[in-house]
């Protein structure tokens, strides 16, 4: 501990010489004279002490005079009076003044001794508790400094688990590092780990600052398990090597960084993912449902079902009559372009009500709905594409001379299947297989060109939505017992297909008009 500063205020030089020589420079301490009471207010309001002796009567001030100053400047050093006028009257007025004790000359040396103990106890005490306010107040100051780093850290946690563009969260980690280690500068380096060329780098300099003499850098590398995919470098104004503190906290940061940087790659995997996932979607529907029911499924993909699942569905199975007899009359060429365009009209009316079409087959056509996205309405959004289906043919037939006019037999029905992809990696079809489509199909080959024909089933779910009379009971192929079929006459809420324009529909007449038309189905 450093020495006490004792300042001795007297007139008398034997007295001064006295106390210095046989008692206070034996006990080691700092010593200060001064001559009169004027003198010793000068010095002990311009130099800390940690104990004042003073004369009480002194030419200039005397001592009480001496005391009461040094008390109005808030001056509370401990103060040991020596006087030759001991009374109960002096020793009232002195300790007014704030003085610790007082000692009546002539004295002992050991009594001065008691008194400047007495005194030294105190001042030790004031200076051990000056000192421990001192480092209160620092450690308060760096723990005020740590939960400000904390927070900063802590919203840099936060910030790298939110949506943000990759620039932005590279340039909040460069702010943090800026304000918790108060460097001058801060640079992160993103590289490819492959080919170790730069692909990102932000830097920042704090407002005002300018390099300097005496700056020093460190980097710290950002890691993703072994592999450098960046550094985070800070340039600061330092003596010597950077602390520990600032070491570890931009180590710290730059663990965050690397944290960041793979929930970006996660991100951006995840991006991908969803890409391929819309891709893949597109790809296997946008030939075989509506536009709308497609974007319905790429905002929803988790509403798709692509595996095997046993589904309800209604199927419609749609085809042409009398087309392999008709088909031995005419060009391959022609016989192509009509049947693309009755296909259209069959697709455009399965469309109309977001069926799915599954296949075409020939000189028929096959689609189900309630998949891959439900449908409340199944059974009749297929009877009213069936229906649909009909009244657009009767459309074809005005454009077309009567022998071209070519009709369909329909058949809807509604059961469970198994929905899912069938077929190979190279290729494959999103179908549906089971009984209730063999049914169907046996349903619409019973139907005549122009007919519509529903089960049993089908007739009993839509009630009066629909008009049907009985068409007889009927022995389907591949079914076990007759059931009743009917044939539908009328649709509740029918979806009427715009007619196509005139110049989309063929004329056989014209083979130049042929050559130039080109099918859209």
């Amino acid at each position: 501990m450093d020495r006490l500063r004792v300042l001795v205020v007297d007139d008398s030089k034997e007295i001064r010489d006295f106390i210095i020589e046989y008692i206070l420079e034996p006990q080691g301490f700092e010593i200060e004279v001064a001559f009169d009471g004027m003198q010793g207010l000068h010095k002990a309001t311009s130099n800390p002490f940690d104990l004042i002796l003073t004369d009480y009567e002194m030419p200039n001030m005397t001592g009480p005079e001496m005391i009461r100053g040094l008390r109005n400047q808030g001056n509370k050093v401990p103060i040991i009076l020596m006087t030759a006028q001991g009374s109960e009257e002096l020793a009232i007025e002195v300790f007014r003044l704030g003085v610790h004790d007082y000692i009546s000359k002539p004295f002992m040396p050991e009594d001065l001794l008691d008194a400047i103990e007495g005194a030294v106890a105190v001042a030790r005490l004031k200076r051990e508790k000056d000192n421990l306010m001192k480092r209160l107040m620092v450690s308060n100051q760096n723990l005020e400094q740590r939960i400000g780093e904390l927070n900063v850290l802590y919203q840099v946690g936060k910030s790298i688990t939110t949506l943000m563009p990759p620039s932005k969260m590279l340039e909040r980690i460069v702010d943090a590092t800026l304000f918790v280690t108060e460097g001058q500068t801060c640079k992160l380096v993103l590289v490819d780990p492959a080919t170790r060329k730069i692909t990102e780098q932000v830097q920042k300099t704090r407002k005002g600052q300018s390099p300097e003499s005496g700056e020093r850098v460190f980097s710290v590398p950002l890691t993703m398990g072994k592999t450098i995919v960046g550094t985070l470098s800070l340039v600061k104004q330092v003596e010597g090597e950077f602390s520990d503190h600032d070491e570890r906290l931009l180590r710290m940061l730059a663990d965050y960084g690397s944290i960041a940087i793979h929930n970006l790659q996660l991100m951006y995997q995840v991006q991908k993912s969803k890409e391929r996932e819309k891709k893949q979607i597109r790809d296997l529907f946008e030939r075989y449902v509506s536009p709308t029911l497609v974007e319905q499924m790429l905002a929803r993909p988790d509403l798709v079902k692509l595996g095997g699942t046993r589904e309800q569905v209604a199927i419609v199975f749609a085809d042409v009559r009398g087309f392999s007899t008709f088909s031995n009359s005419i060009s391959p060429e022609k016989l192509v372009e009509l049947l693309n365009q009755y296909m259209r009209v069959a697709a455009d009316a399965i469309l109309a009500e977001d069926g799915t079409l599954d296949k075409f087959m020939g000189d028929a056509v096959m689609a189900f709905f309630n998949a891959p996205l439900t449908q409340d309405d199944y059974p009749l959004r297929a009877v009213r594409a069936a229906w649909a289906l009909q009244q657009s043919v009767a459309q074809v037939h005005d454009k077309l001379p009567p022998k071209y006019r070519l009709e369909f037999g329909v058949g809807v029905g509604v059961g469970e299947a198994v929905v899912g992809n069938i077929g190979t990696a190279q290729l494959m079809n999103f179908t549906v297989i089971g009984d209730a489509v063999n049914k169907v199909k046996r349903l619409q080959e019973n139907a005549k060109g122009g007919q519509i024909l529903i089960d049993t089933d089908t007739y009993e779910l839509l009630g009066n939505q629909i008009q049907a009379q009985d068409a007889g009971i009927m022995h389907l192929k591949g079914q076990k017992y007759p059931e009743p079929v009917y044939e539908v006459l009328s649709v509740e809420g029918q979806v009427r297909i715009q007619s196509l324009p005139t110049d989309e529909f063929l004329d056989l007449n014209s083979w130049e008009k042929l050559n130039t038309y080109t099918a859209r189905v």
